[in-house]
């Protein structure tokens, strides 16, 4: 059954049972559940509307350039955009505890404007992922972007569609052991918001 959440609107849908783990190499696995959140149109026009998205610029190859997206942070103390992500990040607490032994805290948000819009390949090792296990759990809302992981350094990898509340968790090694990108796209596409719940320490 599915837990309404007081949106009216927006509700989770079950984890347990319904998650699909997929082992990779060097002690990492992914878990990956479709439509997690039905209702996602409402979720998606508050974060689109409500959030004071900002632009960042980072230094790449001697040049300061536009990252090519916008993002927005939010600590464990601060409020977030809307009560359903608050939801999802207890349940995703819960749900993940004997595993990861640690709750969920920090949340940030990247908005995808357009498919030039992208991620380079990357893990998210600055800060305790770079050492120890851990796990990054990403909520997708808009039109489909595909997440590519492959094994650090290159070689095969693997492709998901993520789609309109679709739910994708790295766990175990994969922040050090693979990395992970969403890449440019000339198909018209329109903004996708993609939500990610770490643990403190985390980045």
């Amino acid at each position: 059954m599915l837990d309404e959440m007081p949106t009216g609107e927006a509700c989770l849908g079950p984890l347990a049972g319904h998650l699909r783990r997929i082992p990779l190499s060097r002690g990492a696995w992914v878990d990956h559940l479709s439509r997690w959140v039905r209702g996602s149109d409402s979720v998606l026009r508050t974060l689109l509307d409500e959030v004071d998205w900002r632009a960042e610029r980072r230094v790449m190859y001697d040049n300061t350039v536009d990252v090519p997206r916008l993002l927005r942070w939010y600590d464990g103390e601060e409020r977030l955009p809307h009560v359903l992500l608050a939801a999802a990040r207890s349940r995703l607490t819960a749900h993940y505890a004997d595993e990861l032994g640690e709750p969920f805290v920090t949340v940030g948000l990247c908005l995808y404007r357009t498919g030039r819009d992208s991620v380079a390949w990357h893990g998210d090792t600055h800060g305790r992922g770079s050492r120890h296990d851990t796990m990054v759990a990403i909520v997708s809302f808009g039109p489909p972007r595909p997440l590519l992981l492959r094994p650090g350094g290159g070689g095969n990898g693997l492709r998901f569609p993520l789609g309109h509340g679709d739910l994708i968790v790295m766990g175990g090694s994969c922040q050090r052991t693979w990395e992970h990108a969403i890449p440019k796209t000339a198909r018209s596409v329109g903004p996708r918001v993609s939500v990610q719940f770490r643990p403190a320490g985390v980045a």
